[in-house]
C-alpha cells in the first residue's frame, strides 16, 4: 500500500517554472514506477511523464518533452516533476501515480489527490 501526496502547484506566469513533489509512504518506493498525469477542465487525463522503477527509462509526452523533467529520490521516497517554460496550456490539475514493478504505461495502482497548476498569459 502506498499513499501519495503532491505539492508544489500554484500560479505562475507563462515562461516560468515550478517543481512538483510527490511524497510517498511505504518502504518499497524504489520498486514503483512513478508517473505524472494532468487533467484540464473538459479534457481527458493525460500521461505526461514516467520514470521506470529501475531508473533505466523515462517517458515524456510530446506536449512536455524538452520542458519537463521527471526525477526521484528513493532515499526521500519522493518523485519530482520539474516544469520549465510553462505555457497557459499547461494549466491543469497534476497527479502523481505509482505502478509497482510496472513500466511507464502502468498499471498505476496508487494515485495522489492532485495539485493545481495555473499558468497565466
Amino acid at each position: 500500500q502506498v499513499q501519495l501526496v503532491e505539492s508544489g502547484g500554484g500560479l505562475v506566469q507563462a515562461g516560468g517554472s515550478l517543481r512538483l513533489s510527490c511524497a510517498a509512504s511505504g518502504r518499497t518506493f524504489s520498486r514503483y514506477t512513478m508517473g505524472w498525469f494532468r487533467q484540464a477542465p473538459g479534457k481527458e487525463r493525460e500521461r505526461i511523464a514516467a520514470l521506470h522503477w529501475t531508473g533505466g527509462s523515462t517517458y515524456y509526452a510530446d506536449s512536455v518533452k524538452g520542458r519537463f523533467t521527471i526525477s526521484r529520490d528513493n532515499a526521500k521516497n519522493t518523485a519530482y516533476l520539474e516544469m520549465n517554460s510553462l505555457k497557459p496550456e499547461d494549466t491543469a490539475t497534476y497527479f502523481c501515480a505509482a505502478a509497482y514493478g510496472g513500466n511507464s504505461v502502468g498499471p498505476y495502482n496508487y494515485w495522489g489527490q492532485g495539485t493545481q497548476v495555473t499558468v497565466s498569459s
